[in-house]
């Protein structure tokens, strides 16, 4: 069996050869491992949430430099935020003092010095959509991929542009919903993902959203290895959402330590916590998300919360590197399946082949 054996009709659709797509994990997803997975055959999809226009527009452009294949566009859609854009000073000034004590209070015991006060100009995570938005559409992006929202009041725009709308779902009431307001293809994440994470488990979930919507279902949440996608295939899923396996590649944007972390972590070391984003984040734990569990006050709501950790951590606070102990570093239940680091290539084609040969076996099984 070969990976043509795998191509699906969603594969067919995006012009893509295998059904792996390597998640838009905000900045960590840059033109490298984009482009590794998409000219590996899969979809490759940058993360540029915290971005702004014109940095999206760099990135789209650096990643067309790399690979001549389909690749995507994420975007958190927050259905609660101003998508016209929101400065991170405007939302700083209705930050609660009594939060901003605690933030400085966990600092200073962390030993991490208070950030110089720049780039308060910028649009704040999640408020600028708009903007973003419009550099996809000129870029000419064949698929845009929206998270946590609705993709309502841009699908129309992107259908006229012949791009394919996918809105990620936790579970299937947002799955409807999405459909609904235009979403062509619905990722249904379980709750044992890394990054922003639901409440129902990837098993439960996946049947219930293909018994209710009638577009292609991509499977994501624990996925990481060739039976997570032949698994995803056999249930009717059209392709799998990879994340976490792909943290450990040499091409991910994160430091040596992160991607040790995951090696080293086991299936139960990830955690949810709302300490970054102010959204469940599942994550490996560390000192900030363990001082922010003990805090008299709950972490605010997105896009309070993740201005306040800027303000507070700097740059410690984003996936770029960081500092050990403090910096976030997001992963799924599935990394205690993880035990090197790879070309992102290779994770494309160990999971091909491992699905291909399980496939391939249940078939003459049947037979």
């Amino acid at each position: 069996m070969t990976s043509t054996a795998l191509r699906t009709t969603l594969c067919e659709q995006l012009g893509i050869d295998v059904p792996i797509m390597s998640a838009g994990m905000g900045p960590i997803a840059g033109p490298d491992l984009v482009a590794a997975v998409s000219n590996a055959g899969g979809l490759g999809v940058l993360g540029c949430t915290s971005m702004s226009a014109d940095e999206v527009r760099t990135v789209i452009r650096r990643t067309r430099e790399l690979t001549d294949r389909p690749f995507g566009v994420d975007l958190i859609l927050p259905s609660r935020i101003d998508q016209s854009g929101a400065t991170l000073a405007d939302i700083a000034a209705l930050i609660p003092d009594e939060h901003r004590a605690t933030a400085a209070r966990i600092a200073a015991e962390l030993g991490v010095e208070p950030p110089p006060a720049t780039g308060q100009d910028r649009n704040a995570l999640g408020t600028d959509a708009e903007a973003q938005v419009q550099v996809i559409l000129e870029e000419g992006v064949p698929v845009f991929v929206g998270a946590l929202g609705s993709p309502g009041f841009v699908a129309d725009r992107f259908h006229d542009a012949g791009a394919t709308v996918i809105s990620i779902v936790g579970n299937t009431k947002q799955a409807v919903a999405v459909v609904k307001d235009g979403a062509d293809v619905v990722i249904a994440q379980g709750t044992e993902g890394g990054g922003h994470t639901g409440h129902v488990g990837t098993m439960a979930l996946l049947p219930q959203v293909l018994d209710a919507v009638d577009v292609p279902v991509v499977a994501a949440g624990g996925i990481g290895d060739g039976r997570g996608l032949a698994a995803s295939l056999v249930m009717g899923c059209q392709a799998v959402w990879v994340g976490t396996r792909f943290l450990a590649t040499t091409e991910a944007g994160i430091a040596g330590w992160q991607k040790a972390g995951i090696v080293a972590a086991a299936d139960q070391s990830p955690v949810i916590s709302r300490a970054y984003t102010g959204k469940r984040f599942r994550m490996l734990p560390n000192r900030w998300t363990r001082a922010w569990e003990e805090a008299s006050v709950e972490p605010l709501p997105m896009p309070l919360q993740p201005v306040l950790t800027g303000m507070t951590l700097g740059s410690l606070g984003t996936d770029r590197g960081g500092r050990e102990g403090v910096s976030m570093n997001g992963a799924g239940n599935v990394a205690g399946l993880i035990d090197e680091v790879l070309p992102a290539a290779e994770v494309v084609e160990r999971m091909v082949d491992e699905a291909a040969r399980l496939l391939d076996v249940a078939s003459r099984f049947r037979s």
